[in-house]
């Protein structure tokens, strides 16, 4: 059986949930795949701590929480500062390389910087910062096929902001394959 563990990490105002549910919607809506999402936020709604966890399997997902994380996305140093420790030894860290300052790399450990706040604020939204995350997780982690995230973009992200969202998937999909090896889990 064929199972990926992500955790999405960050504060309220990142796009954390959002990421996280296209993830899951892409896999189960566009791969066949079956996914379960929980999510965690604080009671304030931007600034606080979120996070969500999202497993994708082969197979119907009989226990919807996370284990050991096969991928960490850390968008923020407290979020990585709380959910380090669940991501497993050969696991895959993605991060905002302006925000987070992780640890040295374990021995089997693999970590992939994206400067995705700087991105999305180049395209004009600092709020299409997840897009851009999402195209990077795509493009890293192979666990979702690019063509397969764009419809669940188009059919998730509010009406009149496809192409933006779109724009930002691409550009963090495409910084993926120009600054880093790809990674397929």
């Amino acid at each position: 059986m064929s199972k990926t563990e992500i955790l999405v990490t960050g504060f309220g105002g990142q796009g954390v949930i959002l990421l996280a549910y296209i993830i899951g919607k892409t896999a189960s809506l566009w791969e066949g795949k079956h996914a379960t999402m929980i999510q965690s936020f604080g009671p304030e709604a931007r600034g606080s701590a979120c996070s969500a966890e999202v497993l994708v399997s082969d197979k119907r997902v009989g226990f919807p929480y996370l284990k050991e994380a096969d991928v960490l996305v850390a968008l923020s140093q407290e979020g990585y500062e709380q959910h380090e420790a669940q991501l497993r030894p050969e696991g895959i860290l993605i991060y905002e390389d302006a925000l987070v300052k992780p640890k040295p790399p374990q021995k089997n450990m693999k970590y992939f910087p994206i400067s995705s706040t700087r991105i999305a604020e180049e395209l004009g939204r600092k709020m299409v910062q997840n897009m851009v995350v999402l195209g990077f997780f795509t493009a890293v982690t192979g666990a979702i096929r690019p063509e397969s995230a764009r419809e669940a973009i188009r059919k998730s992200v509010p009406k009149g902001t496809e192409e933006l969202n779109l724009k930002a998937f691409d550009q963090g999909f495409n910084y993926a394959e120009r600054h880093q090896t790809v990674q397929k889990i």
